[in-house]
């Protein structure tokens, strides 16, 4: 027999499917709780099960399930009224016994605030019920930030620059609901590819940053007041003008300050990779007239970003990333196992290094190497 804690979780089950369906505008039909039809083979037991369901009835309650008996004549038990049919009658038995009221109450108020503005979201909240009540205290904020955008869908502003009415970190709080909302709302005006919110809204961001230092003296002289160590926005760093005809990348910023012991070198420069963030210069196109140097650690995440690297500028070369220097500086220390199975854009030695360090997972980080090796290498470059 089904118990009082079954049909509680099955009610449940069916919250959902009736929000959707006052959204729907569709009439409150019985709500039937499925059940089976064994009972207990002991008489005291199957008298315990059936006080349990009725004392959590209609019948008792005055509100909650209706319970359907037939009396049938049991091998076991004798005569007795069995229950075959479990259902909710009407909104208020269905609601009132999830203890839902206010919740409904509040879910119709947010609806008809919601489609009074927006009619366009109609399908959205019939699809997405649970966050309407998710956010039950916040649609008054929320219509705002719609509204201002359906009336500025491109702001070009920074988030809190926004002149809407509502608390200075609502809309950081709030993303996930809004871009949602906007993607419909302003559907035309979205940047559908971006995940950014401020990309994806025509919004001002702050710009990652490119560190780089200058390895020529007369273009830190003549460029930069003598400054050689700059770090500037990815915009700004696409728009550069200056006599370069080499660039250097190095993975980590150790090395990036070694960077300025080595031999002069003439027209170039060096920038901070940052591992994977090397994606923040797949725009500038100048990298594509010039010589570049890609210096990452030996170690399979290294050949991974120069790989990434390379498919930016197919011109990239790799230094210092070869068979000899590893073997010649290698510490046995482990590296970070990679997921990756992908082919990768290597050269033929890159590609069987890159093989030797992913079977045995080791690595030999940029610092390992000695200065004097270095030196060398960049003065016979």
């Amino acid at each position: 027999m089904i118990s009082p804690t079954e049909i509680k979780i099955k009610a449940e089950r069916k919250y959902i499917s009736f929000l959707q369906s006052l959204i729907q505008e569709i009439s409150f039909s019985r709500i039937v709780i499925r059940g089976d039809k064994s009972y207990s083979k002991s008489l005291s037991e199957y008298e315990k099960e059936i006080i349990a369901l009725l004392n959590q009835s209609k019948e008792k309650k005055a509100y909650g399930f209706t319970i359907d008996y037939q009396t049938v004549k049991t091998k076991l038990i004798g005569i007795q009224s069995l229950p075959v049919c479990i259902y909710f009658d009407s909104e208020k038995d269905f609601v009132k016994y999830l203890g839902k009221e206010k919740e409904v109450d509040y879910f119709r108020q947010n609806c008809t605030k919601i489609l009074l503005i927006f009619p366009e979201l109609k399908d959205w909240i019939i699809r997405n019920p649970t966050k309407i009540i998710q956010n039950q205290n916040e649609w008054e904020g929320l219509l705002r930030v719609c509204n201002y955008f359906k009336n500025n869908p491109k702001p070009d502003k920074y988030i809190r620059e926004l002149p809407i009415n509502v608390h200075t970190k609502f809309i950081e709080k709030n993303k996930s609901i809004i871009m949602d909302l906007l993607d419909i709302i302003i559907e035309p005006f979205v940047n559908s590819e971006e995940n950014s919110f401020e990309k994806r809204f025509n919004l001002k961001y702050r710009e990652p940053q490119v560190r780089f230092k200058i390895l020529d003296t007369e273009i830190s002289i003549n460029y930069f007041s003598s400054l050689d160590d700059l770090a500037i926005p990815v915009s700004q760093f696409e728009n550069l003008i200056l006599p370069v005809n080499k660039v250097l990348i190095v993975e980590n910023k150790t090395t990036l300050y070694t960077t300025l012991t080595l031999p002069k070198m003439e027209k170039t420069i060096a920038i901070f990779g940052s591992g994977y963030s090397v994606h923040n210069l797949k725009p500038t196109a100048w990298l594509n007239n010039i010589e570049l140097l890609y210096w990452g650690d030996i170690d399979v995440q290294g050949f991974e970003i120069l790989s990434q690297f390379r498919s930016y500028f197919p011109n990239t070369k790799s230094i210092l990333m070869d068979q000899s220097t590893f073997e010649l500086y290698f510490e046995n220390d482990h590296g970070t196992p990679t997921n990756i199975i992908t082919q990768l854009n290597l050269n033929e030695q890159e590609q069987k290094l890159y093989e030797l360090l992913k079977t045995n997972n080791w690595r030999l980080e940029q610092e390992k190497i000695s200065f004097d090796y270095v030196n060398n290498f960049f003065d016979n470059l």
